[in-house]
C-alpha cells in the first residue's frame, strides 16, 4: 500500500495532447512540426513528395535549341509556355528532341526586344495549354513518389518525483495539482530537448548496444545536393534571404519560414524599421519584425527567432514537410512508478518519437558564413 494516495494513482494517462499543446505554443523551431501519422517501426520510412520546380536554367543555346539538365527538361511538354526571368517575352516549346534539349519558338514579344533565349537564362514555366477533349497523358504529370527517406525513433523518459516533505508542505494545493504541475514542467523540458534534437540530432539505428536517435535539420538538409547560400561574411539582409527563397522555389518548395538566432532577427528587422506600421489591434511589441514579404512569391515569411540556432547561420524553410510522429502505441504516457516504501510519489512519463523531414534537400536552404549579429548590430548602431 503506497504511503500517499491520489485520484489517478492507478491510471496510465495519455499525455500526447498535452505535449502537442506545449510544442505548438513554444516559440521555437519544434513548433513548426505538426503531429503526423504514428510510425509503425523503429525505422520510420516515408515517401518523398514529387515537387517539381516551375523554372529551369538553360546551360547552352544554339539558335532555337535550348540545352538544360535532364531533370529540368523532364518538367516540359510540347506546348509548354515559358517566360524569361526579368523579361516579358513568351516562348512555346515546339519539340523535345532529347532528354536534355528542347526547341522553342517566340509566340509573344509583349513589348520586349528579346527574340531568342539568352545563354544561361532562367526560364519560368507559365503553364501548358490543353486541347478540348484531352486524354490521359495530355496534362502535366505529377507523381507522389519520388523516392523514400527514413528516420529512427528515440525513447524519451522523464521521472516526476514529489517527496513526502514537499507533499506535506502543499504549497501548490492538492496532491493532484502538484503532480499535474510537475508533469507540465517535465513536458516543457522534453519540448526543449526535442527542439535541440530537431536542429542537431543525428540518425542512429537502435541495436542491442546502441540507443536509437533521430536525425534533425542539419542531419537531413546538409547532405550532398542540399540547397545552400554562402553569405561570405556579409550581414543578413533581404537580398540574401530572397536568394535562398529563390533556391527553394526553384526546386518546387514554398518558402514560408526564416529560422535564425534572435540577434540575426534584429539585424534583419533593421532593414524594415522605417516601414513598420502599428495598428490598434497589435498587442505585442518586440525587438524584431515577425513577418516579412517574400519578394519572389509575394507571400509572407515568418521569422522564427530560436535561441538554439547558431548565430552565423540562417535557414529559409518550407515547413510543409515537417512532422512529429510517435511510434504506434508508444506515444507519451505517464504512470505511477512509486517503489514500495518510498517516502513520496514517483510517476514516469515515457514515449518513443521520431521526426519527418520530407524533401529536405528541396524545401530547406541553409545560409551560412554570416557576419555575427553582435558585429552587425554594432555597425548599424555606429551609423
Amino acid at each position: 500500500m503506497p504511503l500517499y494516495a491520489y485520484s489517478f494513482q492507478n491510471i496510465k494517462r495519455d499525455l500526447n495532447d498535452v505535449l502537442a499543446t506545449i510544442v505548438r505554443d513554444e516559440p521555437r523551431f519544434i513548433s513548426s512540426f505538426i503531429t503526423g501519422v504514428p510510425a509503425t517501426a523503429q525505422k520510420h520510412e516515408w515517401l518523398e513528395d514529387q515537387i517539381s520546380g516551375r523554372s529551369l536554367t538553360a546551360t547552352a543555346v544554339d539558335a532555337n535549341t535550348v540545352t538544360a539538365s535532364a531533370a529540368d527538361v523532364a518538367k516540359l511538354k510540347i506546348g509548354t509556355l515559358l517566360t524569361i526571368k526579368n523579361d516579358t517575352v513568351l516562348f512555346r516549346v515546339e519539340s523535345i528532341p532529347s532528354a536534355t534539349t528542347f526547341v522553342v519558338a517566340l509566340v509573344a514579344a509583349n513589348g520586349s526586344a528579346t527574340n531568342a533565349v539568352p545563354a544561361a537564362a532562367v526560364l519560368n514555366i507559365a503553364g501548358t495549354p490543353v486541347k478540348e477533349g484531352s486524354d490521359n497523358g495530355d496534362g502535366e504529370e505529377a507523381y507522389h513518389l519520388s523516392g523514400t527517406e527514413y528516420n529512427y525513433t528515440q525513447i524519451f523518459r522523464k521521472d516526476i518525483i514529489l517527496s513526502g516533505s514537499a507533499l506535506a508542505v502543499s504549497l501548490n494545493g492538492s496532491v493532484d495539482n502538484q503532480i499535474n504541475r510537475q508533469t507540465r514542467i517535465a513536458l516543457s523540458e522534453l519540448t526543449r530537448d526535442l527542439n535541440r534534437l530537431a536542429l542537431f540530432g543525428r540518425r542512429v539505428q537502435p541495436t542491442a548496444s546502441a540507443k536509437g536517435e533521430f536525425g534533425g535539420l542539419y542531419c537531413f538538409a546538409t547532405k550532398s545536393g542540399g540547397l545552400s547560400v554562402n553569405a561570405a561574411g556579409s550581414a543578413i539582409d533581404s537580398f540574401i534571404i530572397n536568394d535562398a527563397a529563390q533556391s527553394v522555389l526553384g526546386e518546387g518548395g514554398d518558402p514560408s519560414q526564416i529560422l535564425c538566432s534572435p540577434g540575426q532577427a534584429r539585424v534583419l528587422s533593421n532593414e524594415f524599421k522605417d516601414r513598420l506600421q502599428i495598428v490598434r489591434e497589435d498587442k505585442i511589441r518586440g525587438a524584431y519584425v515577425a513577418v516579412i514579404v517574400n519578394e519572389i512569391t509575394g507571400k509572407t515569411m515568418t521569422i522564427m527567432a530560436d535561441p538554439d540556432m547558431p548565430d552565423t547561420e540562417v535557414w529559409v524553410n518550407d515547413v510543409n514537410g515537417f512532422e512529429l510522429c510517435p511510434l504506434k502505441g508508444r506515444g507519451i504516457v505517464d504512470e505511477d512508478t512509486t517503489p514500495k516504501g518510498f517516502d513520496g510519489i514517483k510517476r514516469s512519463a515515457l514515449g518513443e518519437l521520431t521526426l519527418v523531414f520530407k524533401n529536405a534537400r528541396q524545401r530547406l536552404c541553409r545560409i551560412y558564413g554570416l557576419k555575427p549579429s553582435l558585429t552587425a548590430l554594432a555597425e548599424l548602431r555606429a551609423k
